[in-house]
């Protein structure tokens, strides 16, 4: 029972170790605190102690878990959660070493990303009914989305302050709280502003003051939950297959198609990729409005 109740110490204070110290989405946390906790207790059952865990009871662990069902991209997770959870014991003074980086990564066929073509974004776009609050609203969020290639996270958390349609940019809250400037086009800006100053004011209920930029019906956060069904719904009617990160996938596409540089995309996105190690150049605000402008189908 002893290990038990240090297991769960350990637990909790590695979620507060990526909460504070490495600042990880929610979602990360979520994922590397689950996983950690899984293989914790098949330690238990396997009568061992986790400080005393070799690179061999970790790929036994792997073997078994792949029996049951699981891909190759769920191993690479258990394996970076593990890797970083014995990190932190070292930190700790719990273990000496970590045993999972000894435990090679399995290779993971890529899969390229769904993309809508330009005609499909135009089509679903001109699908949203704009004769309604809800609709000025959609047309507004998912002209932001694809004009920007926001995460859905990063545009469920926006707020007004974040907006700067003057100036033709606004200021992103990525994963782990990191910030980019991302340049808007001219038809988002629109939607916009009209949304901004017009029918945002209509949805919020009297005595209604909070400072998030997309807004139900009933005048509070519009939610993951609700911008998945109101996308569904259109695309729909559009009669195109595609979730809400297509739309992230195909504004990343269309600038590259279009000649964009790759690593002022990558900064446009905000994706870092922890495979490697390389530090994409630093492109200035301005240069990613001009390159936006130039080569983006809605710039």
């Amino acid at each position: 029972m002893k290990r038990v109740a240090t297991d769960i110490g350990i637990i909790q204070r590695y979620e507060e170790y990526l909460n504070v110290e490495l600042r990880l989405a929610d979602h990360s946390i979520s994922t590397y605190v689950a996983e950690c906790r899984v293989f914790l207790e098949y330690l238990q059952q396997e009568k061992k102690s986790f400080p005393a865990a070799t690179s061999r009871d970790i790929v036994e662990y792997l073997v078994e878990r792949q029996v049951s069902g699981i891909d190759q991209r769920t191993i690479s997770k258990i394996l970076s959660s593990l890797r970083s959870f014995f990190r932190f014991c070292i930190l700790e003074g719990i273990c000496d070493a970590n045993p999972a980086e000894s435990v090679e990564t399995p290779r993971i066929e890529r899969k390229l990303p769904k993309v809508f073509s330009r005609d499909e974004v135009n089509a679903l776009l001109a699908a949203i009914d704009e004769n309604n609050p809800c609709g000025q609203r959609d047309r507004a969020l998912f002209e932001l989305i694809y004009s920007c290639g926001l995460r859905v996270s990063e545009a469920v958390d926006m707020t007004l302050d974040q907006l700067f349609l003057k100036e033709g940019v606004i200021k992103v809250i990525g994963k782990g709280g990191k910030e980019r400037v991302v340049p808007i086009g001219e038809h988002a800006i629109h939607w916009l502003s009209q949304y901004i100053h017009e029918t945002r004011p209509k949805l919020l209920k009297k005595g209604q003051h909070h400072s998030f930029v997309f807004i139900n019906r009933f005048g509070k956060r519009l939610s993951r939950k609700g911008m998945w069904k109101r996308f569904k719904e259109i695309a729909g009617h559009a009669g195109i297959d595609g979730k809400i990160h297509t739309l992230r996938h195909s504004f990343a596409t269309h600038l590259l198609k279009g000649g964009a540089d790759l690593r002022a995309v990558q900064e446009l996105l905000g994706h870092t990729d922890i495979g490697t190690t390389q530090i994409y150049t630093h492109i200035g605000n301005s240069d990613l409005q001009e390159l936006h402008k130039k080569f983006h189908p809605r710039g």
